[in-house]
């Protein structure tokens, strides 16, 4: 790759993998396919989900009251991440291309799983979900628009999506980094505006979050910093306080000061039309 086609990507000019080949893409989901199980997710009984509080303080709470027929989450592993609303749930649909997750229900909802096509494309009807989970996955996923637009396509009009990724470039993704696998990079802010708006959903909520600050203050206390509600408070706090200091690509220690990633609580119109394109 020349110089100058990677300084786009990490300017954050242009989003790494949105515009590959179907070849391309399909070598990005083999690399990906068990890559984040192969982190240390695979051992169920070592694992514990870490974002609890955080989901709870910038997403579960704007949901409205009420049953949800259908939840589909994107890359839920083993479905902890619905934890919350699970009770709420008729039936949950958990899409992740690794063969090491599986549970029979969240919270006596049954559990069904998808596996993914390489390309993206949901084997699902039009408007059947009326709630959409999508916590830290799309950015393992090279062509982003796509795959964003058909989470879009499968949501029904009320219905609502929680959206959070990293919206900094993770380091420079052509070199190993440590405790990330070989593919994933967060997506542009700016660009990620773009793929939202292109689907006309409503943002009922947006919020910075994912300070690395937060992150490190793990390592004094028995949990992730992100299930602590106060913690989570903080790191909403400071992340506001430097959002004027984000950049996609950090070159220094200073330009690192500044939130990590963005919440989206999303909503799909009323009058949309049931086909959505």
């Amino acid at each position: 790759m020349c110089d100058a086609k990677i300084m786009d990507y990490l300017s954050g000019a242009k989003l790494y993998g949105d515009d590959f080949s179907e070849q391309q893409i399909v070598e990005w989901f083999k690399d990906e396919e068990e890559a984040y199980a192969n982190l240390g997710s695979r051992d169920r009984s070592s694992y514990s989900y870490g974002y609890h509080a955080l989901n709870h303080l910038h997403g579960y709470r704007y949901l409205p009251a009420g049953r949800f027929e259908h939840v589909l989450s994107l890359g839920g592993a083993y479905g902890e991440e619905l934890e919350p609303i699970a009770s709420r749930a008729d039936s949950i649909t958990i899409v992740d291309p690794s063969q090491a997750f599986t549970v029979n229900k969240v919270n006596g909802t049954p559990v069904n799983y998808v596996n993914p096509s390489p390309k993206g494309t949901l084997p699902l009807d039009d408007s059947s979900c009326d709630l959409i989970t999508c916590f830290g996955t799309l950015h393992h996923i090279p062509n982003v628009s796509y795959v964003f637009a058909e989470l879009a396509r499968c949501l029904r009009p009320g219905g609502y999506m929680l959206v959070r990724e990293p919206i900094i470039s993770m380091g420079d993704w052509r070199f190993p980094r440590k405790g990330l696998t070989s593919r994933e990079r967060g997506i542009p802010p700016a660009l990620f505006e773009q793929i939202t708006s292109t689907t006309r959903l409503e943002i009922v909520r947006q919020s910075r979050c994912v300070f690395p600050l937060t992150r490190r203050l793990t390592h004094f206390t028995k949990y992730s910093a992100f299930n602590s509600t106060l913690l989570v408070k903080f790191d909403a706090f400071l992340s506001r306080a430097f959002s004027f200091n984000e950049r996609y690509h950090a070159e220094s220690r200073w330009q690192k000061v500044r939130p990590n990633s963005v919440f989206l609580v999303l909503r799909k119109p009323v009058n949309a039309p049931q086909t959505w394109v």
